[in-house]
This record gives structure tokens, C-alpha cells and sequence, in this order.
């Protein structure tokens, strides 16, 4: 036996594992349910329930061991297997042999499944120690779910299926895929959509078990915060990529794949800040639940979206069987925990009501209604092509200027409301407070789109976007400066050591800020990149020069370096702003072995500084004559976006990030903890 032969076999074993778990699970979970007083039923229930959580920990090992073999056969090129040859060649290097293992849909759906199968062993654990009742529902979901994804890799896209004959040589990786985004964008895209699975066991054992209370809110945060992490990295990874490799000029096209991995993102970001509304007051239970099991449906609907084939994308793979398998499981989750939600709506009574929409619970409402709207455009511009196919016979392409107008808005109007809500209090904020709190913010965004106007920014959303940015960044920096001070004053702290202990006092309250501060940062690259691009074409002999925006590109001639697997002809060009010289740039088109007809750019990118424009250089055609054709795009404030997507990383692992355990009985001026807290807290009211 081969071991391609035993990592098929393993999956196989943890496919009926998971069929096993998943019966003696939920059949264990009945009988500890309707036990009442009857040993023998809880001692069975008992014993079911802890072989269907042994059954979760072997899957674990055994999609790891399937995982592993696949690695071993991209390594040594054992080309008797049908994937190894698709995806990879004798002369890549082995951290694109890496990169293989998600090149393909049989080896993408094998590492969700193995990701999936490690952090169900890890949720299991972790609830058994600590949600015991929750513990025997999550894992039973949790290996509902992989009953699905063994299914596929078992039996309809397995990897490890061998060819009649071995092949001498793969075709090697897709050259577009050939580089060091593609290392890290997928796995961590995938590891995002799968990690929304842990908090859908949650909220569908809560539904389950009708235990309905904070319990299942506390036991899923830190879940939710980790999948939406993962995701937001993925995103920004795959914006990176796409900047850097496809040659358009941009980092976000509203391709059809883009928006499937944004959705469950936005979903996901609606719920972290709905749920403190419910953890308060006792508020939108019913919203909550709903908010998690779309997430997870999106993130199922966005690996249907891609493996299926039914859209055209550079980022889809091509059409195949998978699409009813998608198609039936995203019917029966969609069906199964709808109706859970609606038997358990008498349970769902909410607690509290709005007082006053000069709130904090009110504005994460309006937060919630516009993401959803957002979320909603998107999906609808997503599926129109489709369902304009289905309807009139003929797709109709829904491009970028749709997204752009309906969601541009919206977004702007988050961007306002984040300041609003950083403002006010929870239950009522005084009106005469709210204004005074209001004015520094406010007249502060107005004085900067005035100055902005006057040196020359003369497009009216763009004005709007600085301005209301300035407003928000005003806001938050108002709310570190007064707890800081406030625990400064009182504790004779240098103003900085306070500003640490606030935050790693109230994790969550002020890493939401950093977040938020993130937010900013991305909303200022995107705006400037979005409304003062520029751009131009020109064919290029030696000597000759092309301006665009005040810089001065030169060609020097045209090269070509011919190595083992890939040939790559480049432009040398000087680069000026003025009478600075900047120094060369070289962009590329590399032609792949197994992939001449499909040319890849590759993309110069100059940032320069401090106006931070990226000079953005790409060879688009070659003539007859060895003459190139170059193309440029000034691309203002570009790498804040990048910035902006570290500082989101940072603020996210301080929210998630466990509180310090504090002793019972401490020593404290009561007065000064008092006053500490009260201006931490933000009471306003």
C-alpha cells in the first residue's frame, strides 16, 4: 500500500468517524436531556457523548496524517497522483511545492476540512472544561460539518486519486499563484471561513439545549473575534496580492470572489458589536443568533461560490460537481437553524428597550442596519449575473461602478457613525453633553475639509470622507485623552504608563478603538487611492521619456533573463519627481514553462515618500520591434492601507487577548477607582 493509499484510506476512517460521532452524539445529548432521574439512561448518555468527543479528537489526527502525505507526495513529486501533477512541477521551489497543497480545489477543501477538524478538537476541549452542558451539542455540529467536507474528499474531489499512467513531470503551480501572497492569502482565507463554524456550534447548542442566556455570548466572543481576525487578514493579504501581481492597477475589483469573502466579514463585524448590546441589556437576542448563523452561512456560501464554478473570477477554480453538494448542505443549515430560532422565540423575549436613540445601544443598532446594507448590495450584485442567466437567458455583468455608488455612501455613513457612537452613552446621553462632547470633533473635521478645498481637493466625496475621518479620529483620541488623564491625575502616573494601563485594563473597550483607529487609516489610503489616481499609456523606444503627475519615467532599454523554468523580459526605467532622481524600477512579463500562453506581470512598485505615492509600473505589451508598451499609475497614500491593516491586527489581539486574573480582595482608594472607572466608561449620561 502506497501512502497515497493510507491518507485516502484516513479520510475514509474519519468520514465514517464523523457519520459514528455525529449519531452517538446527538443521541447521547437526548438521553442526558430526558434523563430526568434515571442513572442508567445519564450513565449511557455519558459514555455516548464522550466517544463522540473521542471520535473529534481522531478526526483531528487523521486529517492531519491525510494532510501530511499530501505534503510528502508535493515534495517528492510523486506524480502518480492525478493533484501532484496538476499543481506542481519538478523545478519549483519547495516553498511554492508549499503553496501547492491550496493550489487546487481537492487540496483547498482538504486543508478547510483539516483546519476544521483541529479547531473542533480545540472547541470541544475547551467547552467540555468549561460550557459542559453546551459541550456534547457543539461537537455534534461540529462534526455535522465535517461529515459534509469528508463526504466531498472521500468521495466527489479526493486528492489523493491516481492516474492510469505516472506522469514524467507536473504542469506546475498557475503562475499567478506563483507568489509570496499566494503563501499566506487562501490558508488564512480558509481558516477564516472555517473558524465561523465554531461559533454557529455555539449559538446552534444554545438553540439546542434552550439555554439561551449570556453563557453562549461569553463562550463564542473570543471565537468570533479569532475567525473575524483571521478572515480580516485574509483580506487584506488577497488585497496585497492582488495589487502586487494581477496588474490593474488596484487592490479591491468587486470580483465576485472578493465580495463572497467579504460578506461573512461584515456579518461577523455586525455581530462583535451587537453582542455587547445583549451583554448590557439583555437586547437583540433574536439579532445575535441570526447575525451568527449568517456568517456562517456566507462563509459556506463563499466556498460554494468559488469551487463550484457557476461565476467567472481570476480567483475561481472551474466548473465542477461540487456546486449541488454546496447547494444541498447551505438548504439544510439554512432550513435546520431558521426553525431552531423560530421554536425557541418565546425563550428569546428581549430584556430591555431603547431609551433614547441618543444612545450607544441605538447607534450600534443603526451600525448593525447599515452593514447589513452593505452586506446586502454586495450579495445582490454578486448573484445578479446569475440569476439574470437564469431569468432572461443571458448574464449581465454587475461592475465595479455599482458597488461603488450603492456601498460608497453607506460606508461613509459607518465611518460618521463610529464617531457618533464613540460619543454617547449606554441607556441616554443628556443632549447638552452630547453637543458639547460633539463640537471639538466636528468643528475639527470641518476646519480640515476647508483647508483640504483650499489646496485644491475639489471632489465633494473625497472632501466628505477626509472630514468625516478627522471628526472620528478626533473622537477616539478625545476618549484615550480623558481616561488617560483621569487615571494620571488620580494615580500620579506619567500620562503615558497611564495610557498602557487603560488599555490593558479594558481590553476590549479601548483595543475596539484601536480598531477603529485601523479603520481610519484604510478609509484615508482608499479614499485618496480611489479619487486621485492617475494614470497613462505609452510604447517606450530607448532614451525615451513618458511624465505622468509630475513624475518622469525613462526607458533604458528592454532585457531578457532566460532561466530553467521561466523566461523574464524586463524594462529597465529611471524614475524622477521633478529634478529628483529616484532611482530604477523594473517591471516584468514572465513567461512560466507549461504556461506560455499565460504571460505573467510582473509589477514595479515605488513608494514614494513622504507624499506616499506608489508609482505603479507594468509592461503591458511588447511589440514586434522589442519596443515596450508601459503602463502607470499614480496610486496616492496606497501603503495606508497596509499600515492601517497592522494596527487592525494589533487593536483585534488586545480585544481578544484574556484578562489578567485579579485577586478578590485588593487594595484600593475607593474614590479613585470610582472616578477612573466612571471616565473610562464613558458616562455621559
Amino acid at each position: 500500500m502506497i501512502p497515497s493509499d493510507i491518507a485516502f484510506l484516513a479520510l475514509v476512517i474519519a468520514f465514517v468517524l464523523a457519520v459514528y460521532g455525529l449519531a452517538t452524539g446527538a443521541y447521547g445529548s437526548w438521553l442526558l436531556a430526558n434523563s430526568e432521574n434515571r442513572l442508567y439512561n445519564k450513565l449511557r448518555g455519558n459514555l455516548l457523548v464522550r466517544s463522540s468527543q473521542h471520535a473529534v479528537f481522531a478526526n483531528a489526527f487523521l486529517v492531519t496524517l491525510a494532510s501530511g502525505f499530501l505534503f510528502w507526495a508535493l515534495f517528492t513529486h510523486d506524480f502518480r497522483i492525478a493533484y501532484v501533477a496538476q499543481t506542481s512541477s519538478r523545478d519549483m521551489s519547495p516553498s511554492y511545492l508549499f503553496t501547492s497543497f491550496w493550489g487546487g480545489q481537492a487540496g483547498s477543501l482538504l486543508f478547510w476540512a483539516w483546519m476544521l477538524t483541529i479547531f473542533s478538537a480545540i472547541a470541544v476541549w475547551h467547552a467540555r472544561k468549561n460550557y459542559p452542558e453546551l459541550a456534547p451539542y457543539v461537537g455534534s455540529v461540529l462534526l455535522g460539518i465535517e461529515v459534509f467536507f469528508l463526504l466531498l474528499l472521500s468521495f466527489v474531489s479526493n486528492p489523493f486519486e491516481r492516474l492510469a499512467v505516472e506522469a514524467v513531470d507536473g504542469q506546475g503551480l498557475n503562475p499567478l499563484l506563483m507568489d509570496p501572497g499566494m503563501r499566506f492569502h487562501p490558508p488564512f482565507l480558509l481558516t477564516g471561513y472555517m473558524s465561523f463554524s465554531i461559533p454557529f456550534a455555539y449559538a446552534i447548542a444554545a438553540l439546542l439545549t434552550g439555554r439561551l442566556g449570556k453563557e453562549w455570548l461569553l463562550a463564542i466572543r473570543r471565537w468570533m473575534l479569532i475567525g473575524w481576525l483571521i478572515q480580516g487578514i485574509g483580506l487584506l493579504i488577497g488585497a496585497w496580492w492582488a495589487y502586487h501581481v494581477l496588474g490593474w492597477g488596484g487592490y479591491w475589483g468587486w470580483d465576485p470572489v472578493e465580495n463572497v469573502a467579504l460578506m461573512p466579514w461584515l456579518t461577523a463585524t455586525a455581530f462583535i458589536h451587537s453582542t455587547m448590546v445583549q451583554e448590557r441589556r439583555g437586547m437583540l437576542k433574536v439579532w445575535n443568533l441570526g447575525l451568527v448563523v449568517l456568517t456562517f452561512i456566507l462563509a459556506i456560501f463563499g466556498t460554494f461560490i468559488v469551487r463550484s464554478g457557476v461565476i467567472s473570477s481570476v480567483h475561481a477554480f472551474a466548473l465542477s460537481s461540487l456546486g449541488p453538494f454546496f447547494f444541498t448542505f447551505l438548504g439544510i443549515a439554512t432550513i435546520f437553524s431558521l426553525g431552531l430560532i423560530f421554536f425557541r422565540l418565546p425563550k428569546l423575549k428581549t430584556e430591555g428597550r431603547f431609551d433614547s436613540l441618543l444612545s450607544k445601544e441605538a447607534s450600534f443598532l443603526m451600525n448593525n442596519l447599515l452593514i447589513l446594507g452593505i452586506t446586502f448590495a454586495t450579495f445582490w450584485g454578486t448573484i445578479f449575473p446569475l440569476i439574470s442567466e437564469v431569468v432572461r437567458g443571458a448574464k449581465v455583468s454587475v461592475g465595479p461602478p455599482f458597488f461603488k455608488q450603492v456601498n460608497g455612501p453607506l460606508f461613509l455613513l459607518l465611518i460618521l457613525l463610529i464617531g457618533f457612537g464613540t460619543l454617547l452613552a449606554w441607556r441616554r446621553s443628556s443632549g447638552h453633553k452630547f453637543i458639547r462632547n460633539l463640537a471639538l470633533p466636528a468643528v475639527s473635521g470641518i476646519i480640515v475639509g476647508s483647508l483640504l478645498f483650499l489646496l485644491g481637493v475639489r471632489k465633494f466625496p473625497a472632501l466628505l470622507s477626509f472630514s468625516a475621518i478627522v471628526f472620528v479620529f478626533v473622537a477616539t483620541c478625545i476618549e484615550f485623552y480623558k481616561a488617560a488623564a483621569a487615571r494620571s491625575r488620580n494615580t500620579s502616573e506619567p500620562f503615558a504608563i497611564a495610557l498602557v494601563n487603560i488599555v490593558r485594563r479594558n481590553r476590549r473597550r479601548y483595543g475596539g478603538y484601536i480598531v477603529h483607529l485601523a479603520m481610519l487609516l484604510l478609509a484615508v489610503g482608499i479614499t485618496a487611492s480611489s479619487f486621485y489616481q492617475y494614470e497613462s499609456t505609452r510604447t517606450l523606444q530607448k532614451g525615451q521619456s513618458m511624465s505622468v503627475d509630475g513624475y518622469t519615467i525613462t526607458s533604458n532599454g528592454l532585457y531578457v533573463i532566460q532561466r530553467p523554468s521561466v523566461q523574464v523580459i524586463y524594462a529597465d526605467l529611471s524614475l524622477r519627481h521633478g529634478q529628483d532622481y529616484l532611482g530604477n524600477i523594473r517591471p516584468e512579463k514572465r513567461i512560466y514553462k507549461n504556461w506560455e500562453d499565460q504571460p505573467v506581470t510582473g509589477i514595479a512598485i515605488k513608494t514614494v515618500f513622504p507624499n506616499l505615492d506608489d508609482v505603479y509600473v507594468l509592461i503591458s505589451d511588447i511589440d514586434q520591434n522589442g519596443n515596450a508598451t508601459i503602463r502607470v499609475f499614480i496610486n496616492p497614500m496606497v501603503s495606508l492601507i497596509w499600515w492601517g491593516g497592522v494596527l487592525f491586527v494589533i487593536g483585534t489581539l488586545i480585544c481578544a487577548w484574556p484578562q489578567a486574573r485579579r485577586s478578590v480582595v485588593r487594595q484600593r482608594s475607593t474614590a479613585t477607582e470610582a472616578l477612573v472607572n466612571r471616565v473610562g466608561a464613558n458616562v455621559q449620561a
